[in-house]
């Protein structure tokens, strides 16, 4: 079976050395505009940040429902209805990656999809044929994180645990407690279920959790990758469903996007922006683009204003 060897990936700090993961591992430990905006200062116990406090974003109209854009020290740089729980589709799979990986299951053993995976809630499409697809667990971790491939995600969730995928969503659910994601809430493990749940800053906390992990920041920021997973068949081309991360304008270190009717288009990256690594969170956005608007908004925002301060 054919690796990815020489898939592309987006311009970021992560890309030297991504045929060395790939082969030895990748390593164990992606409306109406409300007026309800807040801009959070900044704790007084948290480390200080004179800039953050600075910036004032009631001028900002992003679409998406709820925002959350914090640094690495935690400190709130942009709010919006921020604790409100929301359906967040396949930004669940981060949750999966995670657990697949701290289980330390073997990332090169031959995984067939069968009919379990199916998706029989909203009929999603996947190329992935029952019963003749079979690719690596780090195959399928790559074309769920990449290409949000739902068959990919509901296999690893299968296959990981002797209990299945009724102990892997436990876990799952256990795993959101330990990170302190007090208002989340986990039903299957490619998101399609809409009682996957969680906040924006609670998916903040996803996000710096997911991006310790060498294989996840690289897998949700290669831009494409060919894979053959049906024996005798030709390759497959998957992309990455985050456009930006092939964007000169952008950094990105993890990303990875969801989409069910139930949630709208989400959105959650780590990215550098002025020299400062941070933590977007994009929910419930009404158009299959909005969610990156809104990150090109936030981003020129934070640019601008920076760029005003230094000035003086």
């Amino acid at each position: 079976m054919k690796h990815p060897l020489h898939a592309r990936v987006g311009p970021n700090a992560w890309v030297v050395g991504l045929t060395l993961l790939l082969v030895a591992g990748w390593g164990v430990s992606s409306a109406a505009w409300e007026t309800s905006v807040e801009v959070a200062a900044l704790s007084r116990s948290a480390p200080s940040t004179p800039a953050w406090e600075r910036l004032d974003g009631s001028s900002l109209h992003l679409q998406s429902a709820a925002v959350m854009v914090v640094d690495t020290a935690g400190n709130t740089i942009y709010a919006k209805k921020a604790e409100e729980p929301k359906s967040i589709a396949s930004v669940t799979k981060l949750m999966t990656a995670i657990l697949v990986l701290d289980a330390g299951v073997d990332l090169d053993a031959p995984i067939t999809i069968r009919p379990e995976d199916k998706d029989l809630l909203r009929n999603s499409r996947s190329r992935l044929q029952i019963n003749r697809a079979s690719l690596t667990r780090r195959e399928l971790l790559l074309v769920a994180l990449m290409s949000s491939d739902n068959r990919a995600a509901a296999a690893l969730g299968r296959t990981t645990f002797a209990g299945g995928t009724p102990e892997f969503v436990r876990r799952m659910n256990l795993k959101a407690q330990a990170l302190g994601m007090k208002d989340t809430h986990f039903a299957d493990a490619s998101g399609l279920n809409a009682e996957n749940r969680s906040t924006a800053l609670d998916l903040t906390r996803l996000i710096g959790a997911a991006s310790a992990y060498p294989l996840i920041r690289q897998a949700t920021t290669t831009r494409d990758a060919q894979l053959h997973p049906h024996p005798g068949g030709g390759a497959l081309g998957y992309r990455n469903t985050n456009p930006l991360v092939s964007s000169d304008n952008w950094d990105i270190e993890l990303s990875k996007t969801g989409y069910i009717s139930d949630a709208g288009r989400c959105l959650v990256m780590q990215a550098m922006v002025s020299g400062r690594r941070l933590r977007i969170v994009l929910l419930d956005s009404p158009g299959k683009h909005s969610p990156m608007g809104d990150s090109n908004r936030l981003r020129q925002w934070i640019e601008r204003s920076l760029a005003k301060q230094d000035a003086g």
